[in-house]
């Protein structure tokens, strides 16, 4: 029998990426699947790949650092499907990436909201549905910012980063005596449309990260890691396989980040 079989799991960032991949994987494993992300036309197009293939989806546009949206996608899931067994938040944007100097406000708030405040949304209001009988909370962070630090100009995405870990850790012993496992995966480079969304700013100069002619990633060279394998340790970590892990980050990343820490 499949894993998450007849589960009910949402995944915010499900439009593209980690989150689609997870979200297929997960409906193949015989799970019931709601996708929350933004803009609707992405989550409809992975929607219909999925239901092409018999697999079960409830479509949740939202702006995850909206409280309103996000409370009111989490009480219509409530209203569909009456439950919730798997968390997987992983929304987020790599963001404005620039010297601290040339940094605003305004993009330092996007980022963390996006990352840290999203994470914090869409936690806060699954938490009445998995109370009822346990679950798995699986948020994505990064290797910048828990592991690696040399990303020039990252430091509101790192600092958004080493929150979410805070916060898993946290909420992993808070969440503890409801059978509620709270676990982190730590991607390094992946093959996805984040870094196309990235704006970089005068970095020249700046770079700090160590080259080899091998490559970056000691495990593969140049070639970065695919969503669909992120999407297979999300997948465990969503199962009882790791019923006894929680307040844990796990690293995939091709040794990338052991590298360049």
């Amino acid at each position: 029998m499949a894993s998450l079989a007849r589960k009910v799991t949402l995944i915010t960032g499900a439009g593209s990426g980690i989150g689609a991949a997870t979200a297929r994987l997960f409906a193949q494993e015989g799970a019931r699947v709601a996708l929350l992300g933004w803009p609707a036309e992405e989550l409809d197009l992975v929607a219909q790949e999925i239901v092409a293939v018999g697999g079960e989806i409830l479509l949740l546009p939202a702006d995850v650092t909206s409280e309103a949206e996000v409370t009111a996608a989490f009480e219509e899931l409530r209203q569909t499907w009456g439950q919730l067994d798997v968390l997987f938040s992983n929304a987020g944007i790599n963001g404005t990436w620039a010297p601290l100097e040339q940094l605003s406000a305004a993009e330092w708030d996007q980022t963390l909201n996006v990352n840290l405040r999203g994470t914090f949304l869409a936690t806060r209001a699954s938490l009445p549905l998995l109370k009822v009988q346990g679950g798995s909370i699986i948020i994505t962070s990064s290797v910048n910012g828990t592991r690696m630090f040399c990303t020039a100009g990252a430091t509101a995405y790192a600092c958004s980063k080493a929150g979410q870990v805070a916060f898993a850790k946290t909420a992993a012993i808070e969440l503890a005596r409801y059978k509620i496992r709270v676990n982190v995966v730590c991607p390094g480079f992946i093959d996805s449309h984040i870094h196309e969304h990235t704006l970089r700013r005068g970095l020249e100069g700046l770079r700090h990260a160590v080259e080899t002619e091998e490559g970056p990633i000691p495990l593969t060279g140049h070639s970065a890691g695919k969503p669909e394998q992120v999407a297979e340790l999300v997948l465990f970590l969503a199962s009882e396989r790791s019923g006894h892990i929680t307040g844990t980050e796990v690293y995939i990343d091709g040794a990338q980040s052991l590298l360049q820490s």
